[in-house]
């Protein structure tokens, strides 16, 4: 497989017209997009995703229903509707998502890997069972469901218990906040 091809941007999130091999950007810190797309039901339960236990950063822990880089000349909504086919097997449409922000990610890694990302972050309702979705192995370990309650106790423990990423607990608190308020309006 290819590496994939990523358009730079700005400190700011503006398009630069450049690109770059994906491993560039993560040895440069080089500015990029990615899509977040987090996963709730009916019954008000959130779908995470276990790391796989190859990943550079983070394995194992859980995270995002599903995430990844959007490529060179896709739009955000075009590539998120990539990642989720790629690494859960569902086939959404735009109008199925919703965009609750963008949150910048600026880090630096042991390992010599630089994440300047802005996580362009969506909703969405799952109308399937878990059993019908097809995690991607090179990305997901495992997927699960868990109540809000159960996601904020994990979260509330997490530099304790190695579930979660801690230093992203803020993040998640606002994507829980969103989930409530979508749950509640629908």
């Amino acid at each position: 497989m290819d590496e994939e091809i990523i358009d730079i941007v700005t400190i700011t999130g503006k398009a630069t017209g450049e690109t770059a091999k994906k491993s560039e950007i993560h040895k440069k810190g080089l500015y990029h997009n990615t899509a977040h797309i987090w996963f709730y039901n009916s019954k008000g339960e959130i779908l995470l995703q276990q790391r796989a236990k190859s990943k550079l950063i983070y394995p194992l822990l859980w995270d995002v229903s599903v995430a990844g880089h959007i490529d060179a000349g896709e739009t955000i909504k075009q590539g998120a509707l990539r990642e989720i086919k790629e690494e859960i097997g569902l086939v959404l449409n735009e109008e199925q998502l919703t965009k609750i922000g963008v949150f910048k990610c600026f880090k630096d890694y042991e390992n010599g890997f630089i994440d300047n990302e802005f996580h362009h972050t969506f909703i969405a309702e799952l109308l399937v069972k878990t059993s019908k979705l097809s995690p991607q192995k090179e990305e997901v370990e495992d997927l699960k469901l868990v109540s809000i309650t159960e996601f904020k106790n994990l979260l509330r423990n997490s530099d304790k218990n190695n579930h979660f990423v801690a230093s992203n607990s803020k993040y998640y608190k606002e994507v829980v906040k969103h989930i409530k308020n979508k749950i509640s309006n629908d």
